[in-house]
C-alpha cells in the first residue's frame, strides 16, 4: 500500500511538467510563424491591390466611388470665320476688345501682306463657352462674311471615364502608401516604392487628360481670318470651246515634254557611264593588239614523199655576183 501511494504523486508531477513544456513550445512556434508571415501578407496585399488597380484601369471601376458631376459643360465648340474688311488692324482691335470683354484671350496670330499692300491676318480667339455665340456674332459683323464653319463635339463619355479612373487611381495610391507604412522588410519597401511610382505616373497622365478636356470644354475656339483682298469668282461655261481645247492640248504637250526631259535626265548618268566603259574597253583591246601582233600563218606543207625543188644553178650564180 505504501508503494502505490508513493508512485501516484510522481506520475502526476511528471504529467504536469510535460503539459507545461508543450504549452511553451506551442506559444513560441506561433510567435515565430506570425513574424515570418508578416512579409508574405504584405506581398499578397500588394499583388491583390495591383490586380485590382489593373482591372479598375481597364473597367473604370473598382469600388463604389463618388458619382461624377454631370452638370458641367461637356461640349467642345470650335468655329472658323473668314471676313473681308476695309481696315484689318481696326477690325483686329475690335476682335481683341470683344474677346477681352467676354473674359477670353487671344492666342496665335499671323499677319501677311501681298505685293499690293493688302493685309491678311489670322488670329485664334479663346472665349468662355457661355459667351461663344455672342462673340461669334460680333466677329461676323466686323465686315463681309465670306466663309463660316462651326463644330460641336460631345465628350461627355471621355470626361466621365477620366474622372472615374482618377478616383480609382487615387484610392490605389493611398492603399500603396498604407502598405509602405506597415512594411518592415527592405525588399517589401523596394517593391512598394516601384508600385507607388508607377501608379503616380498613371495618375499624373490622367490628370493631364482631365485638364485638357476641361480647357477645351470651358473655352471655345474661334479662328478668325481678316482680309482686305476681295474674293474673285470666275464663272466658266459648261461647254468647252476651241480655245479651251487648244489650251488643253498645249498643256498636255508641255506636260509630255516635261516628262520626257525628266526621263532623259534620269537615264543620262547611266548612258554616260556605259559610254565611258565602252571607250575604256576599246582602248584596252587596241593596247593588247599593239603589244601582241598576230603571227603570219605557216606555209602549206608539201605532199608527203616529195622535196621542195632546188633553185636553178644559174639563179644561184647571179645572186652571188650581185652580192
Amino acid at each position: 500500500m505504501r508503494t502505490r501511494s508513493s508512485v501516484r504523486p510522481v506520475q502526476v508531477l511528471a504529467g504536469i511538467l510535460l503539459a507545461a513544456a508543450l504549452a511553451l513550445a506551442g506559444c513560441t512556434g506561433a510567435d515565430d510563424s506570425a513574424s515570418s508571415d508578416a512579409g508574405g501578407d504584405n506581398k499578397a496585399a500588394v499583388q491583390e491591390d495591383a490586380a485590382g488597380a489593373g482591372d479598375s484601369s481597364k473597367s473604370g471601376a473598382q469600388a463604389p466611388t463618388k458619382a461624377p458631376d454631370l452638370s458641367a459643360n461637356r461640349i467642345i465648340r470650335t468655329a472658323s470665320l473668314t471676313v473681308q474688311v476695309k481696315d484689318v488692324p481696326a477690325a483686329l482691335d475690335e476682335a481683341r476688345t470683344a474677346t477681352a470683354n467676354a473674359g477670353g484671350f487671344v492666342g496665335d496670330e499671323t499677319t501677311t501682306r501681298d505685293e499690293k499692300g493688302n493685309e491678311r491676318t489670322r488670329v485664334v480667339l479663346r472665349v468662355p463657352t457661355e459667351r461663344y455665340d455672342e462673340v461669334l456674332a460680333d466677329m461676323e459683323g466686323t465686315g463681309k462674311l465670306l466663309e463660316r464653319t462651326a463644330k460641336a463635339q460631345d465628350v461627355t463619355d471621355q470626361v466621365v471615364d477620366v474622372e472615374s479612373r482618377i478616383q480609382t487611381q487615387r484610392a490605389s495610391v493611398a492603399r500603396i502608401r498604407e502598405l509602405m507604412d506597415q512594411a518592415t522588410k527592405l525588399s517589401d519597401v523596394v517593391t512598394l516604392e516601384g508600385e507607388l511610382s508607377s501608379r503616380q505616373a498613371d495618375l499624373e497622365s490622367l490628370l493631364a487628360q482631365q485638364a485638357s478636356l476641361k480647357d477645351r470644354t470651358s473655352l471655345a475656339t474661334i479662328t478668325l481670318t481678316l482680309s482686305e483682298t476681295p474674293v474673285k469668282v470666275v464663272e466658266k461655261d459648261d461647254d468647252p470651246g476651241f480655245l479651251d481645247a487648244l489650251a488643253g492640248g498645249w498643256n498636255a504637250f508641255v506636260t509630255m515634254l516635261r516628262w520626257i526631259a525628266v526621263a532623259f535626265g534620269a537615264i543620262l548618268p547611266f548612258a554616260v557611264g556605259a559610254a565611258l566603259l565602252l571607250v575604256l574597253w576599246a582602248l584596252w583591246v587596241r593596247l593588247l593588239r599593239s603589244r601582241f601582233p598576230r603571227r603570219p600563218a605557216p606555209a602549206a606543207a608539201s605532199p608527203a614523199g616529195t622535196l621542195p625543188a632546188a633553185p636553178p644553178v644559174r639563179e644561184q650564180e647571179e645572186g652571188r655576183e650581185q652580192d
